[in-house]
């Protein structure tokens, strides 16, 4: 089949503004948006630049927006988008050049929340491994599935305004821990989320929740560390 692209493109060594090109390919029903893009970067414009690794929707480098909608390209199928497909850059981050954006403010918001397991000091160290009961795990089940594509932060208008805001991805990261039996440091990461650019900036526009390719329950896990910050219910 004959499949149309509209790519915004952005190279800072000539262009002043981002500007729209249009390219056409062969392609299956079949194929994703990334196989897509590989023919036009390995076929017909070399210059086209883009972040990919994995293709299998695991790695998250590949975050986009299809068709006005954040998405991984590599999970994304021909045949479900409607034509011309136009692709931009995620927002609310910097254009290095076409769809690589700047990374460092979101990782930034990220490790502010000190996404690791801190364990508690008055605790024997164990023998073995630290355990938790099945439903202890589950408690966070959700929020550990996170790959840090960024679809869900950059689909946030609070995030598009405000670069000081932590993002969505940045307070599912903390939830995973702050739920977490065998972790400690949820005061601490309840403290910095309760401050002017945490967890309260969330005004529960949904778009974070389905933007997210894996599925996770985005502004629920915002809503659980805001009560647990007001009423700690921990």
């Amino acid at each position: 089949m004959e499949v149309k692209l509209r790519l915004l493109r952005f190279n800072p060594e000539r262009d002043e503004d981002a500007h729209w090109e249009d390219y056409t390919i062969d392609a299956e029903p079949m194929d994703r948006l990334l196989d897509c893009l590989h023919k036009v970067k390995w076929y017909q414009d070399g210059s086209l630049a883009l972040r990919r690794s994995c293709a299998h929707g695991i790695c998250g480098s590949d975050a986009m927006i299809i068709n006005g909608v954040n998405a991984l390209a590599c999970k994304v199928l021909v045949r479900d988008l409607k034509q011309p497909i136009t692709v931009e850059p995620i927002r609310g981050l910097p254009v290095i050049k076409d769809f690589v954006v700047d990374m460092d403010p979101f990782f930034a918001g990220y490790k502010a929340l000190k996404p690791w397991l801190i364990p508690h000091e008055n605790r024997r160290e164990p023998a073995r491994e630290r355990l938790q009961s099945p439903e202890e795990r589950e408690r966070y089940d959700d929020t550990t599935k996170c790959i840090l594509c960024a679809a869900c932060t950059t689909s946030c208008p609070i995030f598009w305004s405000d670069e000081e805001y932590v993002g969505p991805a940045a307070i599912v990261n903390a939830h995973r821990f702050i739920f977490d039996s065998r972790d400690a440091g949820a005061r601490e990461r309840l403290e910095i989320l309760s401050q002017k650019d945490g967890a309260f900036k969330c005004r529960t526009v949904f778009n974070c929740t389905d933007a997210c390719p894996r599925g996770i329950k985005v502004t629920r896990a915002i809503q659980e560390v805001k009560r647990a910050a007001l009423f700690d219910s921990l």
